[in-house]
């Protein structure tokens, strides 16, 4: 069959129904819309890597809050505020693109949001009027925008692969979208963001467009670059990979069956203990893995001092470790099932999570002394400085195959042509208290001053949710 006659994967008529449950398409979507659908990961990652993680964030912590332990809390209370958002909109929207039908409508007006939001932070300059509030304000919509994106972009994997490549699917889409990370980390500390101290970045090169050192223009135009990189590199999702039909439901009446579908999938779903559980496990464990990111790069900063050069090198291994990580985790998915792949991602995070607690800047394991840092010590020259970059490249490993067998355990629990509903249910349950990870790290943080209490609160949310995903069938 030639590829113009070809069945369209995305269309109704290509969903068949087995034993009352709607299943994928027996035949794969074309080469061109699999890999339309795998740049919104790519276009996506910047974004965090960038503004949430390594850049960004550790910039805001150190030059705009007043001090990294303030910063920290700031910065959680900032990551709470867009996940209690995220948790009202996320199911109400799956549901209403349901009902409408196409997904990239949606992702485009996302999109927009997510542009204007990340052009946002270059304004945030030092010692500019309000520039707490935009760093803050726009680090938690352009958050918002891009999660609600995901939503959309997750509920078409049902319809481009079979059940049986849903793992290699999604663990393919975060490995790309980490190595999206990986490659415009290294674009923007190798070429654009420079040490205020010394005006070189990581490269040792003058930081291109005459970007100044001194007032961090190299760090604030991470926001800038993000924006530019998401529009130019979504397009092929737009262009290669068809959309879902459209129904026809005008605007009102899809916004009416699309609320009214969250209280029947809230209902449907309590039907299906299993899935129940799965989506409280997530619930826990992927708000602990928020906090953990959110924070990575503004632990490293504030309690090792860590600059732009090791913040950037450090990001860049931690990157290629969860670009492979991502990969054969989509494969053990396939193999072992998405659950035991979890459960195996959720036991390392806890276990690092008390080694980073064990650290401190001339210790390691809560007791033991370590050589105090000298000037001149080199890259990561402290050996708590060295375990705490191991531990972030274990992170790195784990994290990928957490969230890509995440979103893989859900298409295979859930109807095909509903998956919008459970995708933004899925959204919800990993968003309705997104907050509360981060907003117990502010909290800490601020009653005990001390850093070491976000890590001493993320274990108990890992534990909590592999309890939970243990009771699960295996899937």
């Amino acid at each position: 069959m030639s590829e113009r006659g070809a069945m369209n994967p995305l269309a109704p008529e290509a969903v068949s129904t087995t034993g009352g449950r709607a299943v994928a398409p027996e035949l794969s979507a074309r080469r061109s819309a699999i890999a339309g659908w795998l740049f919104f990961d790519w276009a996506c990652q910047p974004f965090f890597t960038l503004v949430t993680t390594f850049v960004f964030a550790p910039y805001f912590a150190s030059a705009l809050a007043p001090d990294p332990v303030s910063g920290q809390s700031l910065w959680g209370f900032a990551t709470a505020g867009a996940g209690l958002v995220l948790a009202f909109l996320s199911p109400v929207l799956g549901s209403i693109a349901d009902a409408t039908g196409p997904k990239k409508p949606w992702i485009a007006a996302c999109g927009l949001v997510l542009f204007c939001a990340s052009f946002a932070l270059w304004n945030a300059a030092p010692g500019a009027p309000y520039a707490i509030a935009i760093g803050l304000v726009g680090f938690a919509v352009g958050t918002v925008a891009v999660e609600v994106a995901a939503v959309f972009n997750n509920a078409m994997i049902p319809h481009l692969v079979p059940p049986e490549k849903f793992g290699r699917l999604s663990g393919t889409g975060w490995a790309i979208g980490y190595l999206g990370g990986l490659v415009s980390l290294v674009v923007v500390l190798g070429f654009l963001a420079a040490n205020p101290e010394t005006g070189k970045t990581v490269l040792g090169l003058d930081p291109l467009f005459g970007l100044d050192p001194a007032s961090r223009e190299g760090d604030r135009v991470s926001g800038p670059f993000s924006a530019v990189w998401f529009l130019v590199f979504v397009l092929p999702l737009f262009f290669f990979t068809p959309d879902i039909a459209r129904s026809r439901l005008s605007m009102g009446q899809a916004v009416t069956r699309g609320v009214a579908q969250v209280r029947s999938t809230l209902t449907d779903a309590r039907q299906h203990k299993g899935l129940v559980r799965f989506l409280l496990a997530n619930m826990v464990y992927q708000d602990a893995l928020v906090a953990l990111f959110a924070f990575g790069g503004i632990y490293g900063a504030g309690v090792f001092g860590w600059q732009a050069t090791e913040l950037g090198v450090f990001g860049i291994l931690l990157t290629v470790t969860g670009t492979a990580g991502a990969l054969i985790g989509g494969r053990l998915d396939d193999r072992t099932g998405a659950r035991s792949v979890i459960l195996g991602s959720i036991v390392v995070l806890a276990l690092v999570c008390i080694g980073v607690l064990s650290l401190g800047r001339e210790h390691v394991l809560f007791a033991i002394p370590t050589a105090a840092p000298e000037p001149g010590d080199g890259l990561y020259g402290t050996t708590p400085e060295k375990v705490f970059l191991a531990l972030g490249l274990v992170i790195g490993s784990v994290a990928g195959p957490l969230q890509a067998s995440s979103r893989s355990m859900l298409a295979r629990l859930v109807p095909v042509h509903e998956a919008g509903r459970y995708f933004g249910l899925l959204a919800l349950s990993g968003k309705v208290t997104s907050f509360l990870a981060p907003l117990a790290v502010a909290v800490a943080t601020g009653l005990f001053q001390t850093q070491a209490a976000g890590p001493a609160v993320l274990i108990l949310f890992f534990v909590t949710g592999g309890l939970l995903l243990s009771g699960v069938r295996r899937v």
